[in-house]
């Protein structure tokens, strides 16, 4: 790796990128990070050998820029960096809600920028990072982009048109499935179940239900299907589940989701 990489904001999404991108083959010696307390800039430099600077000195020294601050703190980031990046810099941009419209109009004029929605499973190494190009990034820029966040999971490209959406399945799917766990974890101890047993057993099952689903190809009707007997107990639940209108309730709070990630890319926070 021959450029240079800033990461503006190292909490644990920008830290998880961090550690990626070095497991992945990029050398120390070519990371930056900018943080604000001095505590946390020794620790990141003993932790993973980086240098700690400013965020002027970010801009003015990396090649590509990943903006992982909180969206209410991005106009500000952006005001320190104006004076300072290129339009030969890469501006990629992992914060939810901001739309590489508002970067760019804050920017150098025909600077790429890229615009990013991981997941917190980042964290883990299983993470879905959906990634759309702005007016002014190429194929090559989504690739390097592609690179970057390959390092902590899987990406996937849409147009900028779909990131709403994106984040309301994939950026904040994974509290759903916590939320289903909580349930499920409450209804075993309804049932007469200690809580750790039934927490193992309700996350082993996640974990082996995901596997199947991303391994097997299969649709995930015709794996529940294989689950499902004639007059057994799944179909009893499942016709519990469909009485309670859980199925129409996802589809509900995932617009409700999209919806407010629209409010939030249109300044409405």
């Amino acid at each position: 790796m021959t450029q240079t990489v800033a990461v503006l904001g190292t909490g644990k999404i920008g830290e998880a990128l961090l550690s990626g991108m070095i497991r992945a083959g990029w050398r120390p010696a070519d990371l930056l990070v900018t943080t604000r307390r001095g505590d946390r800039a020794q620790e990141l430099r003993t932790r993973y050998g980086v240098e700690s600077v400013t965020n002027a000195e970010a801009a003015k020294n990396a090649d590509i820029l990943i903006l992982a601050v909180k969206p209410q703190d991005m106009g500000k980031l952006l005001d320190e960096l104006a004076p300072h990046v290129t339009a030969d810099r890469l501006v990629i941009s992992a914060a939810a809600g901001i739309t590489t419209a508002f970067i760019e109009d804050r920017l150098t004029p025909d600077t790429p920028v890229v615009r990013v929605m991981p997941n917190t499973p980042v964290l883990v190494d299983e993470g879905m990072s959906v990634i759309s190009a702005g007016s002014h990034a190429t194929g090559a820029h989504l690739v390097t982009a592609e690179e970057i966040f390959g390092g902590v999971g899987k990406t996937l490209r849409v147009p900028e048109s779909q990131q709403d959406a994106a984040t309301a399945l994939s950026g904040s799917g994974p509290a759903y499935f916590y939320f289903l766990v909580e349930a499920m974890t409450d209804a075993g101890i309804l049932l007469g179940l200690p809580r750790a047993q039934a927490h193992d057993l309700i996350v082993q099952a996640a974990i082996g239900a995901a596997v199947m689903l991303r391994d097997s190809g299969e649709h995930p009707v015709k794996l529940r299907e294989a689950v499902t007997s004639p007059a057994g107990t799944t179909i009893s639940a499942i016709r519990e589940l469909e009485n309670h209108g859980v199925r129409a309730a996802l589809i509900a709070a995932l617009e409700a989701a999209r919806d407010r990630s629209r409010e939030l890319a249109s300044g409405n926070g």
